[in-house]
């Protein structure tokens, strides 16, 4: 296993599967400690815990809704009574939905949509703005989503997504003077397991034939940029974006 100079402490919202699960791994391979965070699906969060753990890594998973204030700061609290200060953070939790064009969403639908993807990603935010030490990162889990538009199928999705890019921004220039760093990366089709939440489970290999590297990406190529990101390496990049998109 590989080690970084320093062991660091990283909290991951929604890190029991896909982005959030490679992103803990890439971790675990240099040493970091680990707080993964997980809505309600247990058995992935414990299968996730058990590989960080293999692999060396002190690694501990802490359930919750990001929606909820109180399950957010419950979070954060129970990460740093049991690894430590927090030097990093990637938020990462988020949902989609059905496939269809804005006209045919429910009140209901959209008002879940923002719950989590934009007011429980801030709420996140807040918390690790107000937690996360000196030195550190913040790594926001965009979308080419947000660029766009995602008609026909996701417009709400991306519209959240482009709330995150504006958090992105403003955040990075709030905590600029602490030495925090706030960047994010914009994935592109990745073949992870939301696809099946919108109905169409092969979306992303059938569109990435499309793209101009001529397939989807996974899961591990973007954490390979959270991790970048995460990494004292780019001390003076911040309110930044890396697109994972395979040209898209």
């Amino acid at each position: 296993m590989r080690r970084s100079s320093s062991l660091k402490n990283v909290l991951i919202t929604g890190g029991s599967r896909g982005i959030g699960r490679a992103t803990a791994l890439r971790c675990a391979a240099d040493g970091w400690s680990i707080a993964l965070n997980y809505a309600g699906n247990t058995s992935a969060a414990a299968e996730t815990t058990d590989g960080l753990k293999r692999a060396g890594a002190k690694a501990i998973a802490l359930q919750g809704d990001i929606s909820h204030e109180e399950d957010v700061i419950s979070i954060y609290d129970r990460a740093e009574q049991e690894l430590g200060k927090l030097q990093g953070v990637v938020l990462n939790a988020g949902i989609v939905a059905q496939t269809m064009p804005l006209a045919e969403m429910s009140a209901k639908r959209l008002r879940t949509m923002f719950d989590v993807n934009v007011y429980g990603t801030y709420l996140c935010a807040r918390e690790a703005a107000r937690r996360v030490q000196p030195g550190g990162s913040i790594v926001i889990v965009s979308s080419m989503a947000a660029k766009l538009g995602s008609p026909f199928e996701y417009v709400d999705y991306a519209g959240a997504k482009g709330a995150l890019d504006t958090l992105t921004i403003g955040l990075s220039r709030e905590l600029a003077p602490k030495g925090i760093r706030v960047n994010a990366v914009r994935p592109g089709l990745i073949e992870t397991e939301i696809h099946a939440s919108g109905g169409n489970p092969d979306r992303a290999k059938t569109l990435g034939a499309g793209t101009p590297m001529g397939r989807a990406g996974k899961a591990e190529e973007v954490a390979e940029a959270i991790y970048w990101l995460l990494n004292d390496a780019p001390g003076y990049t911040t309110g930044s974006f890396i697109e994972v998109a395979g040209g898209r």
